[in-house]
């Protein structure tokens, strides 16, 4: 399939692409041609047609619209030029849409590249297609003319598809025809109105068909200008494995030991105290060891000298007094065997067994 194109070609590069020589040519309407980069059906393109009624050499770059409407549609009709912008290659000569023009009515269009899209889901990806070497494309496709109320006649194209390439299968599953060599622009143009042309409707399989993905702006026809094939970067959205987020939480384990362990280093004691009441002056030293000498040797000075065993007795003695309960709190928190059994009888009395089976 193809329903988009880029054509910012020149009227006088199209003979050139075609391969046509130094046959004549005559420049028809081209006047309404304007190279875009986003070609959509119902737009002018410069079509490469034979001239009518001519046996000699001379061929017509005249500009249609793309998207057929047959000459038999009805002048009050309104066009659809999306309705035929394509035409199948294997059913051509099925259809009297296209069968009647295979003999006379074909035509060559050139372009620089063209754009499918890939449907993934709901969304859809733009790709630009084109050949590697920048070369213009030619399609095979087939015109006609047709004559509206106002008895205007308005030529019209529609281009050929075939099966996808093999390189092209994962994109979609139709492809333009290409004529790849002035001897197929030559047998489509130039071939005998009975010759069979199931030779050049085929995929193109070269390799110097490439793409790369384009901004889904694509999808409006007013969008337009180089941004149009300018390549961009597809996000993809990776399921990693459970596994992996397991290995990390056991990997940040293993690294935030070590940091802890150096985070919190315990204090460095050149001697063990002797007894508690040493261990105040020896650590106050240790914990200031930016300090000068000067100053840890004040410290030492400075501390008074320890209080005996026996002089800390007062402290017991005030220490007691103050846990020892009160008389009111201690019959709060341990009443007597008296006053526990008179608190059981004036409380709630407990029900019997005989109290429910008593009375008969």
């Amino acid at each position: 399939m193809c329903g988009r194109c880029r054509c910012s070609l020149r009227p006088d590069d199209i003979p050139r692409s075609c391969n046509l020589g130094n046959r004549p040519v005559r420049f028809v309407d081209t006047d309404r041609y304007r190279p875009a980069y986003n070609v959509s059906p119902g737009s002018n393109l410069p079509v490469v047609r034979r001239a009518l009624g001519a046996d000699g050499e001379e061929v017509v770059v005249q500009c249609m619209k793309w998207g057929l409407i047959p000459s038999f549609t009805k002048k009050t009709e309104k066009p659809d030029y999306y309705r035929m912008f394509n035409a199948r290659s294997e059913s051509i000569g099925e259809k009297a849409s296209f069968r009647r023009l295979v003999p006379a009515n074909r035509c060559l269009v050139v372009v620089e590249g063209f754009y499918e899209w890939k449907k993934d889901g709901s969304k859809k990806q733009p790709y630009y297609i084109y050949l590697k070497d920048e070369r213009p494309l030619v399609f095979a496709a087939l015109y006609d003319s047709w004559k509206n109320s106002e008895g205007e006649i308005q030529y019209t194209f529609t281009i050929l598809t075939t099966s996808s390439s093999s390189a092209l299968g994962w994109l979609h599953d139709r492809m333009p025809v290409i004529l790849g060599n002035k001897g197929s622009t030559d047998e489509w143009l130039d071939g005998h109105s009975s010759s069979k042309f199931d030779s050049l409707l085929k995929p193109y399989e070269e390799l110097d068909l490439v793409w790369y993905p384009v901004t889904p702006a694509m999808g409006k026809p007013s969008f337009d200008g180089p941004e149009c094939i300018k390549e961009i970067q597809i996000k993809t959205n990776e399921t990693k494995p459970i596994s992996m987020f397991f290995a990390k939480s056991t990997k940040t384990e293993n690294q935030s030991e070590p940091y802890i362990i150096t985070a919190h280093k315990k204090p460095a004691i050149t001697e063990k105290p002797q007894s508690l009441k040493e261990e105040p002056a020896t650590v106050d030293c240790i914990d200031h060891q930016s300090h000068s000498d000067k100053v840890c040797d004040e410290s030492k000075s400075n501390v008074s000298t320890p209080t005996s065993v026996s002089d800390t007795s007062h402290l017991k003695r005030e220490y007691d007094e103050y846990r020892k309960p009160s008389v009111d709190e201690a019959d709060k928190q341990y009443p007597s065997p008296a006053k526990r059994k008179a608190i059981k009888s004036a409380g709630d009395k407990q029900k019997t067994l005989f109290s429910y089976f008593g009375k008969g």
